[in-house]
């Protein structure tokens, strides 16, 4: 059996295998499907200083190999998230980040700081990123000035591990990596859904009441790994690869390009164990390929 453990600048995974924010809810919906101790972590749902209803339905619309979504990071808020979820997950054993998003750079700041006081979640995922929010969110990841303001202002007040969100709906992603590993990232996390569309012919009306949103899924598989090629031989802390994972082979393309760990997404609502497979798969393909420690297939291409 190879060993499985990758290092993220200090934070310890067992295995290289999270999930994707957005598509995991707290865990504790997938707790009859696998046992999140296996895990190398897990990300919450998009975590938000107050409620928020997310946006009109519809949101959410299939398309050709892959899912739009216009959610808007409808939560009930960081309050709710530590009276009523925290006090159910803290003693997992595995990582849990939290995905923290804004409207404004106070509200990050606000977030954050009150997850940093929970001592069983050792980082956060800093969505700077996201595609289907009227304000805030993907605004701060789309240029190098706001988005080394945001982390700069987050790094301040949060003294844990601070993982940073890149949205693909940018001109060159190596410029924003390299900004929010200036400004005090310790690892960033790409990519996020590409900003879609869909419509529907007969209807003549947008599927989605936002009329744009994010696009996941296979389909964003080669955009995905192209980024992550290029962040991961840009910047010099850790990257996360995501982006239609679906099985551990995709899994593995992203560490062969340089990724250090993964993230799983749209899968799991098709599959609701698929991480349980991803992990065994990676370990299965190390054995095969005589290589005993994950480690030495990161980078290779």
């Amino acid at each position: 059996m190879a060993k499985l453990i990758t290092n993220l600048n200090g934070l310890e995974l067992k295995n290289p295998v999270l999930t994707a924010s957005g598509t995991f809810g707290y865990g504790l919906e997938f707790e009859d499907f696998i046992d999140l101790n296996d895990l190398g972590g897990f990300i919450v749902k998009g975590t938000t200083l107050n409620h928020r209803e997310g946006n009109p339905y519809p949101r959410m619309a299939e398309t050709a190999s892959g899912m739009l979504n216009a959610v808007g990071l409808q939560n009930k808020g960081v309050k709710y998230f530590i009276d009523n979820i925290y006090p159910k997950i803290r003693d997992k054993q595995t990582n849990i980040l939290v995905n923290v998003s804004g409207s404004t750079i106070e509200d990050y700041i606000a977030t954050a700081e009150k997850v940093n006081e929970l001592d069983n979640i050792p980082g956060i995922e800093l969505n700077i990123s996201c595609p289907n929010v009227k304000e805030g969110g993907m605004t701060f990841g789309t240029n190098t000035k706001s988005a080394s303001e945001v982390v700069n202002a987050v790094r301040k007040v949060y003294h844990k591990h601070l993982m940073v969100k890149l949205t693909p709906n940018v001109t060159s992603v190596i410029d924003i990596a390299k900004a929010v590993e200036g400004a005090g990232a310790d690892s960033v996390s790409l990519i996020n859904t590409v900003l879609g569309m869909s419509v529907n012919a007969k209807t003549r009306k947008p599927d989605l009441s936002t009329i744009t949103g994010g696009l996941s899924g296979p389909c964003i598989k080669p955009i995905a790994l192209r980024m992550v090629w290029e962040v991961a031989h840009a910047v010099n802390i850790p990257t996360v690869g995501l982006g239609g994972i679906m099985n551990a082979m995709d899994a593995i393309e992203f560490l062969l390009v340089g990724a250090s760990a993964i993230q799983v997404g749209t899968a799991n609502f098709i599959r609701p164990n698929i991480t349980t497979s991803i992990i065994k798969g990676i370990d299965k393909y190390l054995d095969d390929n005589n290589f005993s420690d994950v480690k030495d297939i990161i980078g290779l291409i």
